[in-house]
């Protein structure tokens, strides 16, 4: 599909976590990578995209970091409240689509703050694989290493199949009638959300997995950042 031909789409960036795993000053998607925030780049990903209608980033309420960078004064970029869990952040984020004229059948896209290395081409690549899917899904990788289930004395139980076992990624693609519905009532029936697809899957749902790239890296922990910088240093 060329560009004008993919669909359309609505991107909700969850960003009202602390990142405590990164032991740093700040949030994680506020650390610097080649002169701009992880949260900066990962906004770029799709600012340029020809069929983006609009942009959703839940932040914490008391953020002071959001209203320094440039892109806050971005039109298409929408600042909401986020929640105490991912989940929460995502919903307010639907609702607020909602008020924007999202439709029943429009797609969504929610994509992780510290993801900043997504690239246009598993981007498009996503959105042309799901374009008609009836239930949408999310770029993932395969399990390359060989998998180990632990017991509770911290030897190994057994090894996993790692042919069946994939790494889920972002962004996860889905409807916005039945992702708004089904993650509203995951939260109501108490349902431990760690992602979209897992709420999908809670309400009888199968996403499908598009393969993408192993370096669209999620920063979670410092390593993770060393290993971008000396991948962008040519960047700054």
């Amino acid at each position: 599909m060329s560009g004008a031909s993919l669909p359309a789409f609505w991107v909700i960036i969850p960003a009202a976590g602390i990142g405590s795993r990164m032991r740093a000053d700040r949030p994680k998607q506020y650390l610097e990578l080649a002169g701009r925030t992880l949260l900066e780049h990962t906004l770029d990903c799709f600012l340029d995209h020809p069929q983006l209608k609009g942009m959703v980033v839940p932040l914490a309420a008391d953020d002071p970091w959001w209203p320094t960078l440039a892109l806050a004064g971005d039109a298409r970029i929408h600042r909401v409240d986020g929640g105490a869990e991912r989940a929460d952040s995502v919903l307010n984020g639907l609702l607020h689509l909602l008020e924007r004229g999202a439709r029943a059948e429009d797609w969504v896209l929610v994509h992780d703050a510290a993801r900043p290395n997504l690239t246009r081409s598993d981007l498009d690549h996503l959105l042309t694989e799901l374009a008609d899917d009836p239930v949408g899904g999310l770029l993932a990788v395969p399990a390359r290493d060989t998998l180990k289930r632990v017991g509770a004395d911290g030897r190994v139980a057994e090894t996993v199949d790692r042919s069946v076992i994939w790494q889920a990624f972002t962004p996860q693609m889905f409807r916005f009638a039945a992702l708004h519905r089904i993650l509203a009532d995951a939260l109501v029936a108490g349902v431990a959300v760690t992602d979209e697809a897992s709420a999908m899957e809670w309400a009888g749902q199968f996403p499908r997995l598009i393969e993408g790239r192993a370096d669209n890296l999620k920063v979670t922990r410092p390593e993770d950042l060393d290993w971008l910088r000396q991948r962008w240093a040519h960047r700054v």
